[in-house]
């Protein structure tokens, strides 16, 4: 016997209608994907510019280039999540789901980086949004911690061998 439309319409899950519940998932997978996509390039960039420079000025026993590479790579994915934040904004204020630009760049980041300190202001049928961006923020931050802790042993070979070289006990 064939499911009628109608029945898929009415359906729902914890009485939660089935469409809305369907749309919001895909419009949340939609954002999660660009966003993780986005911080996925630029994170593989970041470090793979940081490790061929630093390889360089290690070569070169460029110590103090190390550290500047170090410092601006952290600069640069700082950037890269607020970015992502604003992604999210754009895309819902795109959606017309929240009118006010600042509140939507407050909630989004509220919940990219899952601090929670703004109210859920999403419109009633939307309000799975705010877990997709959460994931999202999630995933990025664990991204980015696993590159910088790449980032950070290089940082201490260097100090170590420009530190070691300077201090006549080492020898």
């Amino acid at each position: 016997m064939p499911i009628s439309t109608e029945v898929i319409i009415q359906s729902s899950i914890a009485g939660i209608p089935l469409l809305p519940l369907i749309r919001d998932a895909l419009y949340g997978l939609l954002g999660l994907i660009m966003v993780i996509a986005f911080h996925g390039g630029l994170i593989n960039y970041v470090m793979i510019r940081f490790e061929r420079l630093t390889n360089q000025n290690l070569k070169k026993k460029q110590y103090d280039r190390v550290f500047y590479h170090f410092y601006s790579s952290f600069l640069i994915i700082a950037l890269i999540h607020l970015t992502e934040i604003i992604i999210w904004t754009v895309y819902i204020t795109q959606l017309k789901l929240i009118d006010d630009g600042l509140q939507t760049l407050l909630f989004v980041g509220s919940c990219y980086t899952t601090v929670g300190f703004v109210s859920d202001i999403l419109p009633t049928g939307w309000k799975s949004l705010a877990f997709f961006i959460s994931f999202s923020g999630l995933f990025s931050i664990a991204w980015t911690t696993s590159t910088m802790i790449g980032m950070t042993g290089t940082f201490k070979a260097a100090w170590n061998i420009k530190h070691h070289q300077k201090d006549p006990s080492a020898s």
